[in-house]
């Protein structure tokens, strides 16, 4: 299986070598990384000329600097750098991020998943975060959703969910709609993915505007927002916080604003999260 790896990096000379390195060692080596400079101010570009010059399985491409908001960005540079590739040309479409450490067996853990499970639409590993001198699970999922960082697609996966969403809540969106179309999410816990950047730290909207705006954009209805707003409030220990939430949510409602999912698509992911109201509360 041939893999496109698509990196956006934005302002990453620090964090971005390691991830390249790390593809460089890979067991796997039929592979295309395509790194999309995304603004940046910093000596990233420097870094990407480093090995675009020695190794032709990398390539580049510069974007003009854009505000950095949750999700849009990141995927608009993503298929920024999908539109240099024929995608005809590969079997896995992978979207990574620039601040992470793979093992060496990453990219053949994932071919083996993959060719031995046809069902397999989207395939990826931990996440793991530093501390105390030691690598940890991150813990902020569960662990059965492939996060954001490490996506693997199979191809025809991820045409026939109309490929990625340039939205704030896409890495939730993709896959609620593979699952409906028949493909399976799964976790190899064994790949331990090293995130060096904790993740959030440049978004420049506070906690409660990005639940509120993260609960609209995926599409749910007004009384699973509430419901979600409610669980927030709740690990947070503030009632307060429940209300701001409610509040950035109907504001973007009032200014219906658009959403990147059809119709149908909407009333899946708001089926998914009946269902799992449902099972978790009320026991059917």
């Amino acid at each position: 299986m041939r893999f496109l790896i698509i990196i956006p990096a934005h302002n990453e000379e620090d964090h971005l070598p390691f991830t390249l390195e790390s593809l460089e060692r890979q067991s796997c080596k039929d592979f295309k990384v395509m790194v999309v400079n995304d603004g940046s101010t910093d000596k990233t570009a420097e870094v990407i000329k480093g090995f675009t010059d020695r190794d032709s399985r990398f390539e580049t491409i510069n974007l003009q600097k854009s505000a950095h908001q949750p999700g849009s960005k990141v995927v608009n540079a993503f298929k920024n750098g999908l539109k240099t590739q024929n995608i005809n040309d590969f079997d896995v479409i992978c979207k990574f991020d620039a601040d992470i450490i793979l093992s060496e067996n990453y990219l053949q853990s994932v071919q083996n998943a993959f060719q031995n499970n046809l069902t397999y639409g989207l395939v990826g590993g931990l996440l793991y975060i530093e501390k105390n001198g030691e690598w940890i699970y991150e813990g902020n999922s569960n662990k059965h959703h492939v996060r954001g960082p490490m996506k693997a697609y199979r191809k025809e996966c991820f045409e026939a969910m109309g490929g990625l969403r340039e939205t704030l809540g896409w890495d939730n969106i993709d896959s609620i709609l593979l699952e409906n179309l028949g493909w399976k999410e799964v976790v190899l816990p064994e790949l331990h993915v090293k995130l060096i950047k904790v993740k959030g730290a440049d978004y420049t909207v506070k906690a409660s505007d990005y639940y509120g705006r993260y609960f609209y954009f995926l599409g749910l209805r007004r009384f699973l927002a509430y419901v979600a707003s409610a669980k927030e409030g709740m690990k947070s220990k503030s009632v307060s916080f429940f209300f701001q939430i409610v509040k950035s949510y109907e504001e973007c409602r009032s200014q219906k604003l658009e959403l990147k999912i059809s119709e149908q698509e909407r009333k899946v992911i708001n089926g998914q999260r009946w269902k799992m109201l449902k099972n978790k509360w009320l026991g059917m």
